[in-house]
Protein backbone atom coordinates (compact mmCIF):
# COMPACT_ATOMS: atom_id res chain seq x y z
CA UNK A 1 0.00 0.00 0.00
CA UNK A 2 1.39 3.51 -0.62
CA UNK A 3 1.81 5.68 2.15
CA UNK A 4 0.82 9.25 0.99
CA UNK A 5 1.33 12.18 3.54
CA UNK A 6 -0.07 16.24 2.47
CA UNK A 7 2.49 18.83 2.96
CA UNK A 8 0.41 21.34 5.22
CA UNK A 9 -0.77 24.03 3.06
CA UNK A 10 0.16 26.94 5.58
CA UNK A 11 4.28 25.72 4.99
CA UNK A 12 6.16 28.70 3.92
CA UNK A 13 9.03 28.56 1.38
CA UNK A 14 11.65 28.68 4.43
CA UNK A 15 10.17 25.21 5.92
CA UNK A 16 9.54 23.04 2.98
CA UNK A 17 13.13 21.45 3.13
CA UNK A 18 12.85 20.50 7.08
CA UNK A 19 8.99 19.28 6.96
CA UNK A 20 9.76 16.90 3.52
CA UNK A 21 12.85 15.58 5.36
CA UNK A 22 10.66 14.76 8.14
CA UNK A 23 8.14 12.63 5.94
CA UNK A 24 10.62 11.20 4.15
CA UNK A 25 12.75 10.10 6.85
CA UNK A 26 9.14 8.37 8.48
CA UNK A 27 8.88 6.23 5.70
CA UNK A 28 6.48 7.62 3.42
CA UNK A 29 6.39 6.72 -0.06
CA UNK A 30 4.96 10.25 -1.58
CA UNK A 31 4.19 14.01 -0.54
CA UNK A 32 1.10 15.67 -1.69
CA UNK A 33 1.46 19.13 -2.44
CA UNK A 34 -1.65 21.67 -2.60
CA UNK A 35 -2.17 24.76 -4.68
CA UNK A 36 -4.01 27.18 -1.84
CA UNK A 37 -1.99 29.98 -0.82
CA UNK A 38 1.62 29.35 -2.94
CA UNK A 39 2.52 28.12 -6.20
CA UNK A 40 2.59 24.52 -6.10
CA UNK A 41 5.44 24.08 -9.04
CA UNK A 42 7.57 26.30 -6.48
CA UNK A 43 7.08 24.06 -3.47
CA UNK A 44 7.63 20.80 -5.20
CA UNK A 45 10.76 22.06 -6.90
CA UNK A 46 11.92 22.24 -2.95
CA UNK A 47 10.46 19.28 -2.24
CA UNK A 48 12.52 17.51 -4.30
CA UNK A 49 15.43 19.49 -4.01
CA UNK A 50 15.37 18.16 -0.45
CA UNK A 51 14.76 14.32 -0.49
CA UNK A 52 16.11 11.49 -2.40
CA UNK A 53 13.44 8.70 -2.86
CA UNK A 54 10.41 10.46 -2.03
CA UNK A 55 7.79 10.95 -4.88
CA UNK A 56 6.07 14.94 -5.05
CA UNK A 57 3.03 14.83 -6.63
CA UNK A 58 0.46 18.02 -6.83
CA UNK A 59 -2.90 17.19 -5.19
CA UNK A 60 -4.06 19.28 -7.01
CA UNK A 61 -2.91 22.15 -9.58
CA UNK A 62 -5.60 24.10 -10.48
CA UNK A 63 -5.96 23.44 -14.33
CA UNK A 64 -8.20 25.99 -15.54
CA UNK A 65 -6.11 29.22 -13.90
CA UNK A 66 -3.22 27.81 -16.30
CA UNK A 67 -2.68 27.07 -20.36
CA UNK A 68 -1.58 23.52 -20.66
CA UNK A 69 1.33 24.48 -22.47
CA UNK A 70 2.41 26.54 -19.14
CA UNK A 71 1.55 23.56 -16.98
CA UNK A 72 3.46 21.52 -19.02
CA UNK A 73 6.84 23.12 -19.35
CA UNK A 74 6.67 23.15 -15.48
CA UNK A 75 6.23 19.20 -15.02
CA UNK A 76 8.90 18.69 -17.87
CA UNK A 77 11.39 20.73 -15.99
CA UNK A 78 10.62 18.94 -12.13
CA UNK A 79 10.46 15.52 -14.20
CA UNK A 80 14.20 16.42 -15.67
CA UNK A 81 15.20 17.95 -11.84
CA UNK A 82 13.76 15.08 -9.94
CA UNK A 83 15.20 11.93 -12.26
CA UNK A 84 11.21 10.94 -12.73
CA UNK A 85 9.92 11.45 -9.17
CA UNK A 86 7.70 14.29 -10.02
CA UNK A 87 3.86 13.65 -10.44
CA UNK A 88 1.15 15.89 -11.97
CA UNK A 89 -2.21 15.91 -9.89
CA UNK A 90 -4.54 18.48 -11.98
CA UNK A 91 -8.18 18.97 -10.58
CA UNK A 92 -10.91 22.15 -12.00
CA UNK A 93 -11.91 23.83 -8.64
CA UNK A 94 -14.94 25.55 -8.66
CA UNK A 95 -16.58 27.93 -10.85
CA UNK A 96 -17.01 31.09 -8.31
CA UNK A 97 -12.90 30.51 -8.00
CA UNK A 98 -12.22 30.13 -11.78
CA UNK A 99 -13.85 32.82 -12.74
CA UNK A 100 -14.14 35.33 -9.85
CA UNK A 101 -10.58 34.68 -8.40
CA UNK A 102 -8.55 33.71 -11.22
CA UNK A 103 -10.73 36.06 -14.20
CA UNK A 104 -10.86 32.80 -16.42
CA UNK A 105 -13.83 31.72 -18.75
CA UNK A 106 -15.84 28.32 -17.32
CA UNK A 107 -17.51 25.79 -19.57
CA UNK A 108 -18.33 22.24 -19.18
CA UNK A 109 -15.52 21.14 -16.64
CA UNK A 110 -15.27 17.59 -17.81
CA UNK A 111 -15.06 18.04 -20.95
CA UNK A 112 -11.92 21.05 -20.74
CA UNK A 113 -10.09 18.83 -18.05
CA UNK A 114 -10.21 15.53 -20.58
CA UNK A 115 -8.92 17.80 -23.21
CA UNK A 116 -6.42 19.43 -21.08
CA UNK A 117 -5.63 16.11 -20.05
CA UNK A 118 -4.92 15.03 -23.80
CA UNK A 119 -3.47 18.22 -24.81
CA UNK A 120 -0.34 17.84 -22.07
CA UNK A 121 0.20 14.46 -23.40
CA UNK A 122 0.46 15.97 -27.11
CA UNK A 123 2.90 18.66 -25.56
CA UNK A 124 4.89 16.23 -23.75
CA UNK A 125 5.04 13.56 -26.83
CA UNK A 126 6.78 16.80 -29.30
CA UNK A 127 8.55 18.00 -26.13
CA UNK A 128 9.93 14.03 -25.72
CA UNK A 129 10.50 13.73 -29.78
CA UNK A 130 10.86 16.89 -31.33
CA UNK A 131 7.88 16.16 -33.72
CA UNK A 132 5.45 19.09 -34.65
CA UNK A 133 2.79 19.74 -32.03
CA UNK A 134 -0.61 19.60 -33.39
CA UNK A 135 -3.59 19.06 -30.97
CA UNK A 136 -7.19 20.57 -31.35
CA UNK A 137 -9.57 19.49 -28.90
CA UNK A 138 -12.52 20.85 -27.33
CA UNK A 139 -10.88 23.54 -25.66
CA UNK A 140 -7.32 23.88 -27.03
CA UNK A 141 -5.73 23.82 -30.23
CA UNK A 142 -2.33 24.16 -30.37
CA UNK A 143 -0.21 24.04 -33.71
CA UNK A 144 3.04 25.79 -32.89
CA UNK A 145 6.68 24.93 -31.55
CA UNK A 146 9.22 26.45 -33.03
CA UNK A 147 12.79 24.79 -32.26
CA UNK A 148 14.04 27.68 -29.99
CA UNK A 149 10.87 26.65 -27.48
CA UNK A 150 11.15 23.19 -26.92
CA UNK A 151 12.41 22.39 -23.51
CA UNK A 152 14.01 18.89 -25.23
CA UNK A 153 13.71 15.52 -24.14
CA UNK A 154 14.25 13.71 -20.47
CA UNK A 155 15.36 10.68 -20.06
CA UNK A 156 12.47 9.45 -17.57
CA UNK A 157 9.21 8.94 -18.39
CA UNK A 158 6.71 11.93 -19.17
CA UNK A 159 5.11 13.05 -15.33
CA UNK A 160 1.69 10.99 -14.58
CA UNK A 161 -1.15 12.62 -14.76
CA UNK A 162 -3.63 12.38 -11.65
CA UNK A 163 -6.97 13.95 -10.98
CA UNK A 164 -9.27 13.99 -8.48
CA UNK A 165 -13.03 14.67 -7.84
CA UNK A 166 -16.38 14.20 -6.19
CA UNK A 167 -19.05 13.37 -8.41
CA UNK A 168 -19.77 10.35 -11.16
CA UNK A 169 -18.36 12.25 -14.68
CA UNK A 170 -15.35 13.24 -12.93
CA UNK A 171 -14.74 9.58 -11.82
CA UNK A 172 -15.68 8.02 -14.84
CA UNK A 173 -13.28 10.81 -16.66
CA UNK A 174 -10.59 9.76 -14.48
CA UNK A 175 -11.17 6.04 -15.44
CA UNK A 176 -10.26 6.92 -18.73
CA UNK A 177 -7.96 9.29 -18.99
CA UNK A 178 -5.97 9.35 -15.84
CA UNK A 179 -2.77 7.70 -14.22
CA UNK A 180 -4.28 7.99 -11.13
CA UNK A 181 -7.28 9.20 -9.20
CA UNK A 182 -6.91 10.68 -5.60
CA UNK A 183 -10.93 10.67 -3.75
CA UNK A 184 -11.56 13.45 -1.61
CA UNK A 185 -12.59 13.30 2.12
CA UNK A 186 -16.06 13.26 2.28
CA UNK A 187 -15.82 10.19 -0.77
CA UNK A 188 -13.37 8.13 0.79
CA UNK A 189 -15.45 5.74 3.25
CA UNK A 190 -15.22 1.94 1.48
CA UNK A 191 -18.99 1.83 1.35
CA UNK A 192 -19.02 5.03 -1.04
CA UNK A 193 -15.90 3.55 -2.81
CA UNK A 194 -17.16 0.39 -3.27
CA UNK A 195 -20.58 1.31 -4.34
CA UNK A 196 -19.60 4.27 -6.66
CA UNK A 197 -16.23 4.89 -7.02
CA UNK A 198 -14.55 2.37 -8.16
CA UNK A 199 -17.52 1.54 -10.94
CA UNK A 200 -17.35 4.90 -12.22
CA UNK A 201 -13.25 4.64 -12.87
CA UNK A 202 -13.75 0.64 -13.96
CA UNK A 203 -16.70 2.28 -16.39
CA UNK A 204 -14.27 4.72 -17.42
CA UNK A 205 -11.53 2.48 -18.29
CA UNK A 206 -13.48 0.11 -20.20
CA UNK A 207 -14.81 2.83 -22.47
CA UNK A 208 -11.25 3.80 -23.24
CA UNK A 209 -10.33 0.07 -23.73
CA UNK A 210 -7.60 0.58 -21.32
CA UNK A 211 -5.16 -2.53 -21.16
CA UNK A 212 -3.99 -1.13 -17.10
CA UNK A 213 -7.02 -1.12 -15.80
CA UNK A 214 -7.29 2.11 -14.96
CA UNK A 215 -6.01 4.17 -12.68
CA UNK A 216 -4.72 3.76 -9.52
CA UNK A 217 -6.57 5.23 -6.35
CA UNK A 218 -5.41 7.04 -3.14
CA UNK A 219 -7.89 7.10 -0.67
CA UNK A 220 -7.95 10.40 2.03
CA UNK A 221 -9.79 9.31 4.65
CA UNK A 222 -8.44 11.78 7.03
CA UNK A 223 -8.10 9.32 10.07
CA UNK A 224 -8.01 10.19 13.77
CA UNK A 225 -5.23 8.90 15.47
CA UNK A 226 -2.63 9.48 18.06
CA UNK A 227 -0.54 7.61 20.49
CA UNK A 228 -2.87 6.60 23.05
CA UNK A 229 -6.70 6.85 23.93
CA UNK A 230 -6.29 10.25 25.16
CA UNK A 231 -4.74 11.33 22.18
CA UNK A 232 -7.46 10.27 19.65
CA UNK A 233 -10.16 11.99 21.82
CA UNK A 234 -8.56 15.04 21.40
CA UNK A 235 -8.09 14.59 18.31
CA UNK A 236 -11.64 14.03 17.30
CA UNK A 237 -12.76 16.91 19.43
CA UNK A 238 -10.25 18.68 16.71
CA UNK A 239 -11.77 16.98 13.49
CA UNK A 240 -15.46 18.08 14.45
CA UNK A 241 -16.05 21.21 12.83
CA UNK A 242 -14.06 20.13 9.59
CA UNK A 243 -16.05 17.27 9.03
CA UNK A 244 -19.39 19.94 9.79
CA UNK A 245 -18.39 22.38 7.57
CA UNK A 246 -17.15 19.59 4.67
CA UNK A 247 -20.54 18.08 4.70
CA UNK A 248 -22.51 21.03 5.15
CA UNK A 249 -22.07 21.10 1.71
CA UNK A 250 -24.70 19.37 -0.27
CA UNK A 251 -22.67 18.51 -3.26
CA UNK A 252 -20.38 16.18 -0.75
CA UNK A 253 -23.53 14.24 0.50
CA UNK A 254 -23.01 10.77 -1.64
CA UNK A 255 -21.55 9.49 1.41
CA UNK A 256 -23.81 10.57 3.59
CA UNK A 257 -26.56 9.18 1.41
CA UNK A 258 -24.71 5.94 1.06
CA UNK A 259 -24.89 5.72 4.91
CA UNK A 260 -28.17 6.39 5.86
CA UNK A 261 -27.19 9.53 7.08
CA UNK A 262 -29.05 12.01 4.82
CA UNK A 263 -30.99 14.43 7.36
CA UNK A 264 -27.75 14.79 8.88
CA UNK A 265 -26.41 16.53 6.10
CA UNK A 266 -29.67 18.38 5.29
CA UNK A 267 -29.48 19.82 8.98
CA UNK A 268 -25.76 20.80 8.49
CA UNK A 269 -26.55 22.85 5.21
CA UNK A 270 -29.27 24.55 6.94
CA UNK A 271 -27.62 25.57 10.32
CA UNK A 272 -24.58 26.65 7.94
CA UNK A 273 -26.91 29.20 5.90
CA UNK A 274 -28.24 30.50 9.39
CA UNK A 275 -24.45 30.99 10.23
CA UNK A 276 -24.89 28.58 13.56
CA UNK A 277 -21.40 27.57 13.44
CA UNK A 278 -21.63 25.73 16.82
CA UNK A 279 -24.89 24.21 16.43
CA UNK A 280 -23.27 22.66 13.25
CA UNK A 281 -20.54 21.19 15.36
CA UNK A 282 -22.23 20.08 18.36
CA UNK A 283 -24.73 18.36 14.75
CA UNK A 284 -21.56 15.88 14.69
CA UNK A 285 -21.93 13.60 17.28
CA UNK A 286 -19.25 11.01 18.52
CA UNK A 287 -21.16 7.78 16.83
CA UNK A 288 -21.07 9.90 13.52
CA UNK A 289 -17.67 10.56 13.31
CA UNK A 290 -16.87 6.95 14.45
CA UNK A 291 -19.26 5.67 11.05
CA UNK A 292 -17.43 7.96 8.96
CA UNK A 293 -13.80 7.81 9.63
CA UNK A 294 -11.29 5.51 10.69
CA UNK A 295 -10.05 6.04 14.37
CA UNK A 296 -7.75 4.02 16.48
CA UNK A 297 -4.07 4.83 18.28
CA UNK A 298 -1.22 4.16 16.76
CA UNK A 299 -1.04 0.45 17.90
CA UNK A 300 -4.52 0.09 16.82
CA UNK A 301 -5.07 1.78 13.23
CA UNK A 302 -3.22 -0.17 10.64
CA UNK A 303 -5.88 -2.77 11.49
CA UNK A 304 -8.59 -0.46 11.39
CA UNK A 305 -7.28 0.34 7.61
CA UNK A 306 -6.97 -2.63 6.38
CA UNK A 307 -10.86 -3.79 7.41
CA UNK A 308 -12.24 -0.59 5.69
CA UNK A 309 -9.93 -0.33 2.73
CA UNK A 310 -7.98 -3.80 2.40
CA UNK A 311 -8.36 -4.66 -1.19
CA UNK A 312 -9.95 -1.85 -2.63
CA UNK A 313 -7.17 0.89 -2.98
CA UNK A 314 -3.71 1.48 -3.74
CA UNK A 315 -2.31 3.88 -1.41
CA UNK A 316 -3.84 5.56 1.98
CA UNK A 317 -3.05 9.44 2.52
CA UNK A 318 -2.38 9.90 6.38
CA UNK A 319 -0.63 12.45 7.79
CA UNK A 320 1.69 12.45 10.32
CA UNK A 321 1.76 14.78 13.85
CA UNK A 322 2.16 17.78 13.39
CA UNK A 323 4.72 18.89 15.46
CA UNK A 324 7.41 16.66 16.60
CA UNK A 325 8.86 18.93 18.99
CA UNK A 326 5.75 18.11 21.28
CA UNK A 327 7.10 14.31 21.68
CA UNK A 328 9.75 13.13 19.53
CA UNK A 329 9.34 9.62 20.24
CA UNK A 330 6.09 10.17 18.58
CA UNK A 331 8.25 9.94 15.08
CA UNK A 332 9.46 6.31 16.22
CA UNK A 333 6.04 5.06 16.80
CA UNK A 334 4.49 6.85 13.70
CA UNK A 335 7.23 4.93 11.70
CA UNK A 336 6.38 1.65 12.89
CA UNK A 337 2.34 2.48 12.16
CA UNK A 338 3.78 3.41 8.09
CA UNK A 339 5.63 0.09 8.14
CA UNK A 340 2.60 -1.79 9.00
CA UNK A 341 0.10 -0.23 6.34
CA UNK A 342 2.55 -1.24 3.88
CA UNK A 343 1.33 -4.26 4.32
CA UNK A 344 -2.09 -3.63 3.68
CA UNK A 345 -3.16 -5.78 0.75
CA UNK A 346 -4.19 -3.10 -2.21
CA UNK A 347 -6.34 -3.78 -5.12
CA UNK A 348 -6.03 -6.67 -7.48
CA UNK A 349 -4.54 -7.16 -10.24
CA UNK A 350 -7.22 -5.28 -13.50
Amino acid sequence: MERVASLPADTQLGRVAERVRRIEALGYDTVHVSETVRDPFTVCALALEHTSRLTVRTSMVVAFARSPMVTAYSAWELARFSGGRFQLGLATQVRGNIVGRFSMPWSNPAAQLRDYLDSLRAIFGSFATGEPLSHSGTHYTFDRLQPYFRPGPVHVPAPQLWTGGVNRRMCVLAGECSDGFVTHPTNSHPTFLREHILPALREGAERRGRRDGGPRVVVVPKAITGRDDRVVAAAREAARSEFAFLYSTPAYRGTLAALGLTEFGERLTRLAREQRWNEMTETVSDDVLRTLVPHGTYAQLPAVLESWYGGTCDGLSIDPPEDPADDPADDDEFAALLDRIRAIPVRPVR
